[in-house]
């Protein structure tokens, strides 16, 4: 039987730490990964090879370059999304993750958000963005329902 193909897609650090709590389940699937390319990220090649992709690290420290580097990752994400086709797309955030997944709900996928463990009383400006898009928000924190009425509480991915 054919594996479904599932992009994992997180931003570096504690969104791609959650994210990498999911690795037990990637042999289920024809799995894909996507994060930023920073030197602490760099060793996921030697471990995942031909199964992830980096696009470039922008900080919203760096309002100016910020702007352009989200660009230019919209783009790099288009193309890897056209590379792998998945059927899903599952994240844990931050702000590489918003444009991939409206690629993909554009192009039909099943868009799975899970909301950081590191927010137990607000939302995230891309949880917000991606809750009235996914077909799947899970939230970590059994108090964030209130905030998101509609998303699924299964504990903490730690």
């Amino acid at each position: 039987m054919k594996k479904k193909k599932v992009m994992f897609i997180a931003s570096t650090g504690g969104h791609l730490n959650e994210l990498l709590q999911l690795e037990p389940l990637f042999k289920n699937y024809d799995y894909y990964i996507v994060t930023e390319k920073t030197t602490s990220n760099l060793n996921l090649k030697k471990k995942f090879g031909e199964k992830i992709s980096y696009v470039i690290y922008g900080t919203k420290d760096h309002k100016f370059t910020y702007i352009f580097k989200l660009f230019i990752n919209c783009w790099i994400e288009l193309f890897t999304y056209i590379k792998v086709r998945p059927k899903y797309i599952v994240s844990t955030g931050a702000h590489i993750a918003g444009p991939m997944c409206l690629i993909g709900k554009i192009f039909g996928s099943k868009i799975i958000f899970i909301e950081t463990f590191a927010n137990s009383q607000t939302k995230t400006i891309t949880g917000k963005l991606l809750y009235k898009f996914t077909d799947l928000f899970i939230v970590q924190w059994e108090s964030m329902l209130e905030l998101y009425p509609k998303a699924k509480f299964y504990g903490s991915l730690f």
